[in-house]
């Protein structure tokens, strides 16, 4: 998986992708995700990384199927919140 973190004024912004679908565009009806090298491109880590950025994110943005999954597993999203985008999974984390 891809992690990039960003810190900005509100927060920790992390990213989380899947590594296969960094550059890849997803559709479903009227909804199109592009996973771009600009917002997703970062470091290829392991689980571990993953749920320690997720951790000490304020805002995340996580697509594809295995770092979906992580997030619910370690309780981050809610799997009712995903959603199938094309052949993958998007979900968004926000702690106010």
């Amino acid at each position: 998986m891809i992690v990039n973190e960003r810190e900005t004024e509100e927060g920790l912004l992390v990213a989380v992708c899947d590594s296969d679908v960094l550059g890849e565009t997803f559709e479903t009806g009227d909804i199109s995700l592009t996973v771009t090298e600009e917002f997703y491109g970062g470091d290829e880590v392991d689980e571990d990384a993953v749920v320690d950025s997720l951790a000490r994110a304020t805002v995340a943005n996580i697509v594809g199927t295995a770092a979906v999954e992580i997030a619910i597993k370690h309780g981050f999203v809610d799997e009712q919140n995903v959603l199938h985008v094309g052949a993958t999974r998007h979900a968004q984390l926000l702690r106010l």
